[in-house]
């Protein structure tokens, strides 16, 4: 059982919303992928996340399966992870809102994602949306988990699941570890395709902004050739100057495993053209593998792993809301 193994814990998950694309793939999945030589991963389909904003059933439902099938094409290995589905475990939510009342309202109102996601409509959303961070923090602190890999604008929820943690311990006893972020440093946030100053996003109004993963490979081609880029034609990484071409090598660098250093001097000379239709080439190829793994796996092998995976954290589950409750006077 996972309790028992020395390795360190990592905690990770997506939401089953929108189509999953290029960007959550090499800033997050990949990263998984490798850390299951070295860690005891656990990765979670995180649905209860997905409900602070309006889905239809039906479509969520598909989503979800769609998630496990995408962990699994990608090389996330049921035998090394744990894979497991966030409201099959209801002590997910019975933490969180033991830690509602150790979190703050002056911690959440820092939050920056809320104040893009709720935008201008501040007082429509839903109360779900404004305190998921709590939830995420839950997600974490429920399996002991000491290392997250999140992205640059998940930083933040971390941060919030540490101080939560740190709180309760000070006040009821030393019930949680105190999580670490672990950032990607390439990749880590991939950007539009149509904006390299906005992130790669699954629910931008614009399809060019992306490429999903289970999108047509001519389509994908399609998207990488019309992939905005800057002034002058210099295939060469810089950030601020050149976001947008910056953008596209980190993307062919880590399908490729092709280092940035090494794809400027194979471009050296050459300009944006020549780029961008081998850059097409690359990711075709990537989705049409990606996509043949995808096809082999069945309604049936996701259920049963995903019920595995329940199985197997429950008891870890069970075991820390027993402890806390104790230790708050609840029992």
């Amino acid at each position: 059982m996972i309790s028992k193994i020395k390795k360190q814990i990592v905690f990770s998950g997506i939401q089953p919303s929108g189509n999953l694309h290029l960007g959550n793939y090499l800033g997050a999945i990949k990263q998984w992928i490798d850390m299951q030589q070295n860690y005891s991963c656990i990765f979670c389909i995180v649905d209860y996340h997905a409900i602070t904003i309006h889905q239809d059933p039906k479509e969520l439902k598909r989503r979800i399966l769609e998630i496990a099938k995408i962990y699994l094409a990608s090389g996330i290995d049921p035998k090394k992870s744990i894979i497991f589905q966030q409201s099959d475990i209801k002590e997910h939510t019975e933490l969180a809102w033991i830690l509602n009342c150790t979190a703050r309202v002056a911690d959440l109102d820092k939050m920056t994602q809320f104040k893009d996601k709720s935008g201008k409509n501040k007082e429509s959303v839903s109360v779900g949306l404004y305190d998921y961070p709590v939830l995420m923090a839950a997600d974490i602190l429920i399996y002991g988990a000491q290392i997250i890999p999140v992205g640059e604008d998940q930083l933040q929820h971390v941060e919030l699941a540490r101080t939560i943690a740190k709180r309760f311990n000070s006040q009821f006893g030393n019930i949680f570890r105190i999580p670490e972020a672990q950032l990607q440093k390439q990749g880590a946030r991939i950007m539009g395709l149509d904006d390299p100053i906005k992130k790669m996003s699954k629910s931008a109004v614009n399809t060019n902004n992306y490429i999903a993963l289970n999108e047509k490979p001519e389509i994908a081609r399609n998207k990488i050739m019309r992939a905005v880029t800057d002034s002058g034609g210099e295939i060469k990484y810089n950030s601020q100057s050149k976001p947008a071409i910056s953008n596209l090598l980190t993307i062919y660098s880590l399908i490729t495993n092709i280092s940035i250093k090494e794809l400027e001097k194979q471009y050296a000379g050459r300009g944006y053209g020549d780029f961008k239709r081998e850059l097409a080439q690359v990711v075709e190829t990537f989705l049409i593998g990606f996509q043949a793994k995808y096809n082999k796996i069945s309604d049936k092998e996701v259920f049963d792993i995903l019920k595995a995976g329940a199985t197997k954290l429950e008891p870890i589950a069970q075991k820390i809301i027993t402890n806390v409750k104790k230790n708050i006077g609840l029992s």
